[in-house]
């Protein structure tokens, strides 16, 4: 049944979040009277994970934290609603699986608040210098490869440190990933803390499930990859280590300069063995607090944590065939977005968001789907959504029922399915139109028909902070203002043979400058020549480094680095989405990445 806005409206809510929620409504009320300081009511703004446009004003995005991406159908049909009342009718899907959305006036924002509350839904330290949303991999409890279904383990851990006073006021943010095995779906590997689900033998040759914490990643203008704590964390030490890493960076993270204050800088001040020696000894001493968090905390104890099987999987990483041309919709379909545990009998099946945006429809159409078919659903980094707990008899009417929703494109989560931020339609740091470029790559993939090619990822980021996480990608792009002939124009700089699996993250090298008008022409031929000329097994890398490495193949493309004079190439320098001259705007920074 849908829900029913004066039914949620009525609901009684938790009493700490109701009065957080008073609190944040007399704030604003103060601060548009004048008698609340700016600095003041941004840290209040960004703590309530609602954060500033370009637009200024009081126009304002809402971040709403959807915990390792698992939503209800009555959470979907509020996010429809939401999206309505209070947006521009959809939202926006995001790579640390929330749910974003744009032109909130502020005064909305407590009603809205309010809604989410009532179906257990938060954008509390969505923002600021706060532990951001706990992800964690979209497959987890269905994927057969895993050691342990880290669901019960990320929600203890965002348990744990939603409004805890502990994580309120931090240096900088700070994230936290999970992923259930070394394939590292969940991308722990550039994060502060990321979670991985290892085994370990025993001396009577029987093994121990538990963990792998790696620490101190990050991407942004300087992407360092996360280093390992220890070789191996039992299951009751999880949350202590956790906690001890992030008293230690709040400890001696720099509050000086936001520039220079994430964790991934303590590594560099005072060197990864130095860090470790803090971070055991603060755990060491933890035992002594009185909200100790050891052993094995009661979410777990709950739902348990037991890993789904052993066997193999079609189209978890992409490794789906290339040639699909010839089959039928529901077929090639079937062959790109499903996903089974051979072993196990998992069937899980991809619904596709283009370019990562929902509508209030789809939303809606989404909800009805889960109710009608019983499925688990989960929000993917790659800005998608995945059905799991399915069967392999549904599968024949879900596709109908995704194409009715517009949402069952083969080849979600394959070449055709670029990520991007929001870029400078909304943002203040971007530079560039990522969500323009990423249609327009979309359309010439589509064109040139390597839509479907498997095996290739492509991300934008509009700005060097890479929200769009443009470093991990196989082509990667990064928006900057380029200079021709005397007039400034939008420009990419491309990123070839980024990767994250295997406890392993490989960060993109350069390859080419590119005008954004050619970056898809770009996209096109080194896609093409990727699907032409990889042998069998190759990933990207594999062929990138057989075609010489980023640089060689980016002289390959160095014709598509010229700008026409404006007079012969006006498109050059209107940004896609644009109908003026392109301008490099850049305001201040709330909140980057």
């Amino acid at each position: 049944m849908a829900i029913n806005l004066e039914e949620l409206r009525a609901r009684p809510l938790p009493r700490e979040v109701a009065e957080e929620i008073e609190r944040f409504e007399t704030a604003i009320e103060e601060y548009l009277a004048g008698d609340l300081p700016e600095d003041v009511f941004r840290v209040t703004r960004l703590n309530q994970g609602i954060y500033g446009q370009r637009q200024g004003g009081t126009n304002q995005m809402v971040r709403v934290k959807i915990p390792y991406g698992r939503v209800t159908p009555e959470q979907l049909e509020t996010l429809a609603s939401i999206s309505e009342l209070y947006s521009r009718g959809w939202g926006h899907l995001t790579t640390r699986q929330n749910v974003q959305f744009h032109f909130v006036e502020l005064r909305d924002t407590p009603e809205l608040l309010r809604l989410l509350a009532a179906v257990g839904l938060t954008s509390r330290e969505a923002c600021g210098d706060t532990v951001r949303n706990v992800a964690g991999c979209h497959l987890a409890g269905a994927c057969p490869y895993e050691v342990l279904d880290i669901t019960s383990w990320a929600q203890a851990t965002t348990d744990l440190f939603l409004r805890n006073p502990i994580a309120q006021r931090m240096p900088r943010k700070f994230k936290i990933n999970f992923s259930g095995c070394a394939t590292d779906c969940g991308q722990a590997m550039f994060n502060d803390v990321g979670v991985i689900a290892v085994n370990r033998p025993l001396p009577d040759g029987s093994t121990e499930a538990g963990f792998k914490i790696v620490m101190a990643g990050g991407l942004g203008a300087t992407p360092h990859p996360a280093q390992a704590l220890e070789d191996f964390t039992a299951r009751e030490d999880l949350l202590p280590s956790i906690e001890a890493i992030l008293r230690t960076f709040d400890h001696y993270g720099n509050r000086d300069n936001k520039l220079r204050a994430r964790m991934k800088w303590l590594v560099d001040t005072m060197g990864i063995e130095e860090l470790r020696e803090r971070i055991f000894k603060e755990r060491k001493f933890l035992r002594a607090s009185a909200t100790y968090p050891g052993g094995v905390p009661r979410a777990v104890l709950d739902n348990g944590d037991s890993p789904a099987g052993v066997g193999t999987s079609v189209a978890a990483d992409g490794g789906v065939p290339v040639e699909i041309t010839g089959l039928d919709d529901f077929r090639r379909w079937d062959l790109t977005n499903v996903v089974r545990g051979r072993a196990n009998g998992t069937v899980s099946a991809y619904a596709h968001a283009r370019l990562g945006d929902i509508t209030a429809d789809q939303f809606r159409k989404l909800a009805d789907i889960q109710r009608d078919f019983g499925a688990d659903i989960r929000i993917t980094n790659r800005q998608n959504f995945v059905l799991r707990g399915l069967t392999e008899e549904q599968l024949a009417e879900l596709h109908p029922a995704l194409e009715v929703a517009d949402m069952h494109r083969a080849g979600a989560e394959l070449a055709r399915d670029v990520v991007a931020c929001p870029g400078a339609d909304t943002c203040n740091l971007a530079v560039t139109q990522s969500r323009g470029l990423a249609s327009d790559i979309d359309r010439a993939l589509e064109e040139a028909g390597l839509a479907e090619v498997g095996g290739v990822r492509i991300n934008i980021s509009g700005c060097t902070n890479s929200c769009g996480q443009h470093h991990i990608a196989d082509i990667g792009f990064m928006g900057f203002e380029r200079r021709a002939h005397g007039r400034s124009a939008p420009g990419y700089q491309m990123l070839l043979g980024g990767s994250i699996g295997e406890m392993e993250v490989t960060f993109g090298q350069k390859a080419t400058k590119v005008p954004a008008r050619t970056a898809s022409e770009a996209v096109v031929r080194i896609v093409g020549r990727f699907a032409n000329e990889r042998q069998a097994g190759d990933t990207f890398s594999d062929w990138l480094a057989r075609a010489g490495g980023a640089a060689a193949v980016g002289t390959t493309l160095a014709e598509l680095d010229e700008f026409p004079t404006p007079e012969l190439g006006p498109d050059f320098y209107v940004d896609f989405d644009e109908t003026g001259p392109y301008v490099s705007q850049v305001g201040e920074s709330e909140c980057a990445t």
